[in-house]
């Protein structure tokens, strides 16, 4: 025992430098884990914030239809009809097995006429979450779709635009995207005012699904609606007989025009050929062209009224004058200024009646030519309308310093300038107006815009009576007189040109105003390449005028002023007036 109480017990002694390694290492994570947490929380909180937002907070929109477009009595020209899409969440669908019954994709596939691979190509990567399979499908078919049950694939609610006139209004009200974005004619100029603003809720959810809070909460902006200044009833008219005029001669194609003189509002405007906007599976570019604005030609004979004008503005004849028009031709450096024949000593009433070239050329020859290209102006010619619609074209003008004899010659009958329908139809609207040029609009407007007064008022009153001479029985446009109205209008058939000249293909032109005691429209009518022998503007233009001026005097309700003339209709009577 008492050795063992001699002996030294021994301890170990610590290794001081393994103690200060790990309470170095301790100190280390504590300060870089203090250092994360400061990061995480006081110099970038928002990624936290955002991994949490994404599990929490939802957002709801309040779907906001397309605005209507209406004609100016309200009647429905394009709507947004609700129908829905089918898309399909890949990653969701992977998970379900939801391509496990090749049957339902199958299935899907021949209501969808699409190749079943193409469907399957679409959701082959699992990591995408929103892929679209149909847009816009018919309510049968989703219903088809919700039966098939496949995991994965849902429906959603959209908006379709659809056309209840179909081709008659296509090139006026143009077409919307499948986005609903308008990207041509009214949708597209009004797409601002058309396109509202969907309302968004956005709030968080609790683990169990519940609203815990409200985080923002956004009113919809409710789509305008947009008012046209057509009267679809005239529209209708004048689209129905264009079209079957345009068949009737064979001709490329044709445009009508229908204005009202007072306010500058567009009743009508129709082109042929036209397409159907709610079927756009067949719908070929050139078909979308309003050719009433962008296609121009060469008025022809529908200016000389203008000649006229501005022959009375400046003193040279008087509302009685006649002019020697024989032998019927005459040359002008070394070509040759004729007309259809021989008409000898004319009035001026004549003048327009027979259409005489040399006439207008010899008056034309004979005054201030500046002041001629001023009254072409005042009409609008070479410049736009203010109708506001894509593709107008400015027609041509020239101002040139130098003009030959032949040239001014050609010019006062229609050659040498570029026109196109809207503009020729606003020129007689000008005319109609005791020489007050308003800008146009495709808008109803309750107010007319402020005109201005570009031609003497006595001097186009003076014309409108000389012009009701074309629609007499020896005047070029017989044909488009109207039972129980005075019309006074022009003629116009002109040469369309190729390189080098002018080849065989003509254009037939008539304009008009009606009626003449008190105008109320404007009509202009043009029918592109006329087949055969039959292509003058007296035989394919005038008679369609006659029949578009007649149906709207009766649609607005206007008056007779010619009761006089044989075989008007009463009202209620089986008689006539005679």
């Amino acid at each position: 025992m008492a050795v063992r109480r001699n002996q030294r017990i021994l301890r170990p002694e610590p290794i001081q430098w393994r103690f200060f390694t790990m309470l170095g290492a301790i100190v280390l994570v504590f300060c870089a884990l203090i250092g994360r947490a400061a990061w995480i929380q006081v110099l970038e909180p928002d990624r936290l914030r955002h991994e949490g937002d994404l599990r929490t907070v939802r957002v709801a929109h309040d779907e906001v239809q397309r605005g209507n477009i209406t004609d100016r009595n309200g009647h429905e020209l394009a709507v947004s009809v609700p129908v829905q899409t089918i898309w399909a969440d890949p990653m969701r669908m992977h998970e379900n097995e939801g391509m496990a019954d090749m049957r339902r994709w199958q299935a899907l596939a021949e209501v969808f006429q699409t190749p079943v691979e193409t469907l399957i190509a679409r959701v082959e990567d699992p990591s995408r979450r929103f892929v679209y399979l149909k847009r816009m499908v018919t309510p049968a078919v989703a219903d088809y779709v919700r039966q098939l049950n496949i995991p994965g694939v849902y429906l959603k609610n959209e908006s379709r635009r659809f056309y209840p006139t179909g081709e008659t209004n296509a090139h006026l009200l143009g077409i919307t995207n499948i986005d609903g974005q308008g990207i041509d004619g009214i949708e597209a100029v009004y797409d601002g005012m058309l396109t509202g603003t969907p309302g968004q809720r956005r709030y968080r959810k609790d683990g169990q699904g519940r609203v815990i809070e409200e985080l923002e909460v956004r009113q919809a902006l409710l789509p305008q609606n947009v008012q046209l200044s057509i009267d679809q009833r005239i529209q209708t008219l004048a689209y129905r007989e264009l079209k079957k005029a345009v068949s009737f001669h064979g001709a490329t194609s044709g445009s009508l025009v229908v204005l009202d003189v007072h306010t500058g509002e567009v009743l009508a405007m129709a082109n042929s050929p036209s397409y159907n906007p709610n079927n756009r599976h067949s719908m070929q570019p050139h078909q979308m062209r309003n050719r009433a604005i962008t296609d121009t030609f060469e008025p022809g004979s529908t200016v000389k009224p203008l000649v006229i004008l501005e022959a009375l503005r400046q003193g040279i004849i008087e509302t009685d004058s006649t002019i020697n028009t024989s032998p019927g031709w005459f040359r002008i450096g070394g070509r040759r200024v004729s007309d259809m024949r021989n008409y000898g000593e004319l009035t001026m009433a004549e003048v327009l009646a027979q259409s005489s070239n040399v006439a207008t050329s010899r008056l034309a020859l004979e005054m201030d030519f500046e002041e001629l290209i001023h009254a072409y102006a005042s009409a609008g010619f070479g410049n736009d309308t203010g109708i506001n619609l894509l593709g107008e074209s400015m027609g041509q003008l020239s101002h040139r310093n130098r003009w030959s004899d032949f040239e001014i010659a050609a010019f006062s009958y229609g050659y040498g300038l570029g026109t196109t329908t809207l503009q020729l139809a606003q020129m007689y609207a000008i005319l109609g107006n005791g020489g007050v040029q308003r800008p146009l609009s495709v808008l109803a407007v309750d107010t007319p815009r402020e005109g201005r007064q570009v031609y003497p008022p006595e001097l186009t009153a003076e014309v409108l009576q000389l012009m009701e001479a074309v629609v007499s029985s020896d005047g070029t446009g017989r044909q488009a007189r109207v039972r129980g109205y005075r019309v006074a209008g022009k003629t116009g058939t002109t040469r369309k040109a190729v390189p080098g000249g002018y080849g065989d293909e003509y254009v037939g032109l008539f304009a008009g105003v009606l009626p003449v005691s008190n105008p109320r429209i404007a009509i202009a009518v043009m029918i592109n390449e006329p087949d055969g022998d039959t292509y003058h503007g007296g035989s394919v233009a005038a008679p369609l005028f006659s029949t578009v001026a007649e149906g709207s005097m009766r649609i607005l309700n206007v008056a007779p002023d010619d009761i006089s003339a044989r075989n008007i209709r009463a009202a209620g009577f089986g008689g006539r007036y005679d």
